[in-house]
């Protein structure tokens, strides 16, 4: 009877750590469409992880840039507001990823990835500002 007791306790503690939700937050890959409806609410912050040269052909408005491939974007982006939403995007969607893992684990609760970049964006026939 005691080693029933001890498996069934060993079972629940297993299955209750194993359903806690995670600390760190999520990262939500979003399309064109849905970063749109993001960008009108307020308190969110955009975040554009392309190089300078990259933004003067074109940025998404109200986008801060912070290159990732800067030897200080490990500084820059803890610069950001960890309980506002984060907006990333990049090209294509390669560093935004990466710049969204680095965001999870350095605590920010809410982290959104634009499919496909600016790319997509662009296809879909989004506003693309070209003045700072």
């Amino acid at each position: 009877m005691k080693k029933l007791t001890a498996t069934l306790f060993i079972a629940i503690l297993v299955f209750a750590t194993s359903c806690k939700e995670d600390t760190h937050g999520e990262i939500k890959v979003v399309t064109p469409e849905e970063m749109k409806s993001l960008l009108e609410q307020k308190d969110v912050q955009l975040v554009d992880v392309r190089t300078e040269a990259e933004r003067k052909d074109g940025f998404i408005e109200h986008s801060q840039n912070i290159d990732f491939n800067s030897p200080t974007f490990d500084e820059d982006i803890l610069k950001l507001d960890k309980s506002k939403p984060v907006v990333l995007y990049c090209k294509s969607g390669g560093r935004s990823a990466k710049c969204a893992e680095k965001l999870k684990a350095a605590g920010f609760i809410k982290i959104f990835d634009l499919e496909g970049g600016i790319t997509k964006w662009r296809f879909k026939g989004f506003e693309i500002s070209t003045e700072d």
